[in-house]
Order: structure tokens, then C-alpha cells, then sequence
């Protein structure tokens, strides 16, 4: 049987990096970022990709910067809900596999108990409308898609992310104010990279009999539940405990409408894992192991 190739778009993300460890375990990978093929140019994308002929498009890029998005509307909805449209199309065309990563910020927040992948989207900002209206686009084209729902990721690669911004500003000041009433889960975009070749790898081994099995929507995170505030607390606890050079001495708990900002966040934005599991082969490690490996990463790598 003939290695399948997967292409990864926004390859320099920090899911991207991570994914780029993660799929060689699966088939032949060609990872590009936006200097390659930009997703706000749909025809520059579209020739790129008929060109390398993958048998997977893996999309990791996406437009992140939730505040600017209120008042960049334009070009997050390009990125965001036309590109992976556009995408969709091409999967099609192709006859390729389309796995997509989507957010928490679909829904609008107000439910006590974990999202699942059934539960009714109600975005409240215009980065989560973008994010609606690419997953909507690719559904009403190709079937042969998964799309990936997750939340609050942090990275030892890639720029900006709540972990590094404490451990900067924790080195810089005796106090932080963090919100603590705003509810999710700290996920490491590297279990992302693990969890999303766990499904590739269900779907190449279930070929060519019952791939449709898996085929739709996941919601994947790590385990457990924290507010911003819980997050910030144990990202001071654990990378002191590993020597990280910190003056930090007290974390002040905070409402969200003591820290207010452009785009409305969801309350509670917990997602439960129940669906992606049985594909994942055991449950999915707890935030708190995972955030202190990823400082162990970080402490270990003086590049990064």
C-alpha cells in the first residue's frame, strides 16, 4: 500500500510544529506555512495543493488574534470561514481527507456541563463567527472531513500563549491580576498533535471498508477543569518548582468585567471528550501533567 501523503497548512503555529512530530508517524508529510500558501489568496492556495496531490489536508492555520478580529471582521472571516470553504473544495476535488481545527469559541458560553459535539453553536464574537462559518462550509461541501474542536492551547513553541505570558510577566513583578471567572480546560497543543494523528491513523486502518465511521466533528482537550486565575496559579507553582527565575509573589483574582475586551469571552467553555476517546486508545492527560511537562520543555530547550 502506497504511503499517504499529508499536507499540513500554518505548519509554523504552535499546533503546527507540534503536528509536524506528530504526523511523519502517519504518512509522508509536506508542512508549508503562510509564506507558502497564504489562505486569504484562494487561488495561489488552491494551485499549491492540486500540485503536491495530497491524499490529507491537515489545516492548522487559522486567525488567531481573538481582540483584533472585533475590528479586523474582513479578514478573519477570510481566513477563517472562506479559506477552509476553499479547502473543502479542493479535498473534494481531490478526493482527500480534510482535517480542520476549530474552537471553543463556537459556543456562547452559558452551559454549566461540557459542550459536546452536538450541543447548538451560539458564537459571541467575530473571531468564534468566523470559526462557525468555516466548519459550516466545510460540512455543506465534503463529507470526508474531521473537524477538531479544542481550547485555551498553550505551546512551548510558537509566539504568544497564557503560559509564556505569565512566566514574562512573572519574572517582571511581585503581582498579577488574572480573571477567575471564565471556566475551560489548559490544553498542550502537542496532545492536539497526538490526538488529531490518532484519528488519521483510525482512519487509514479502517480503509477502504468503514472510514465513514469516522468521519464529523470532535471536541478534544486535556482533562479537568480550571478558571484562568487556577491556571495561572499552578503555572507559578510548577515552574518555580523547577527553578523558572521568578519574582512573582501573589496572584489576585479578578472578574471578567474588571479586565475588560474587545471580544466577548465564553464563561464556560469546558468540552467533553467522551466521542474522540475510543479513538484515542486512553483518556487524555490531566492539564496540570500536561502543563508541567510542557515547562519541562521549555526549561530544557534555551531556543525556544
Amino acid at each position: 500500500m502506497a504511503m499517504l501523503r499529508i499536507l499540513l497548512l500554518g505548519a509554523k503555529g504552535q499546533v503546527g510544529q507540534e503536528l509536524q512530530k506528530t504526523l511523519p508517524t502517519v504518512g509522508e508529510l509536506v508542512a508549508v506555512g503562510k509564506e507558502t500558501v497564504n489562505l486569504a489568496v484562494t487561488e495561489q492556495s488552491r494551485e499549491l495543493i492540486v500540485s503536491i496531490q495530497p491524499d490529507i489536508i491537515v489545516n492548522a492555520a487559522a486567525y488567531t488574534a481573538v481582540d483584533r478580529a472585533e475590528t479586523e471582521s474582513e479578514l478573519a472571516h477570510m481566513v477563517n470561514g472562506k479559506a477552509p470553504t476553499v479547502l473543502a473544495e479542493i479535498a473534494k476535488q481531490l478526493g482527500a481527507l480534510l482535517v480542520h481545527i476549530s474552537t471553543d469559541y463556537v459556543f456562547d458560553g452559558t452551559q454549566s456541563h461540557p459542550y459536546i459535539e452536538l450541543d447548538s453553536p451560539n458564537p459571541q464574537s467575530q473571531y468564534g463567527h468566523s470559526k462557525w462559518q468555516g466548519e459550516q462550509g466545510i460540512r455543506q461541501i465534503w463529507d470526508q472531513h474531521i473537524i477538531v474542536r479544542t481550547a485555551w492551547v498553550y505551546g512551548a513553541q510558537g509566539k504568544g500563549n497564557f503560559v509564556k505570558t505569565m512566566l514574562r510577566l512573572g519574572s517582571e513583578r511581585p503581582e498579577v491580576r488574572v480573571v477567575d471567572d471564565q471556566v475551560g480546560t489548559p490544553t498542550w497543543a502537542k496532545d492536539i498533535g497526538d490526538a488529531i494523528a490518532s484519528l488519521i491513523r483510525h482512519w487509514s486502518n479502517s480503509k477502504p471498508s468503514t472510514p465513514a465511521k469516522i468521519y464529523g466533528t470532535y471536541h478534544f482537550t486535556n482533562r479537568g477543569v480550571a478558571s484562568w486565575y487556577d491556571f495561572a496559579v499552578a503555572i507559578f507553582a510548577e515552574a518555580q518548582a523547577l527553578g523558572f527565575p521568578l519574582q512573582i509573589e501573589r496572584v489576585i483574582p479578578i472578574t471578567t468585567s474588571e479586565y475588560p475586551l474587545p471580544a466577548p469571552r465564553p464563561a464556560y467553555s469546558v468540552l467533553s471528550n467522551s466521542k474522540i476517546t475510543p479513538f484515542l486508545g486512553q483518556p487524555a492527560p490531566h492539564w496540570r501533567q500536561s502543563l508541567q511537562q510542557m515547562l519541562q520543555e521549555l526549561l530544557a530547550d534555551s531556543s525556544i
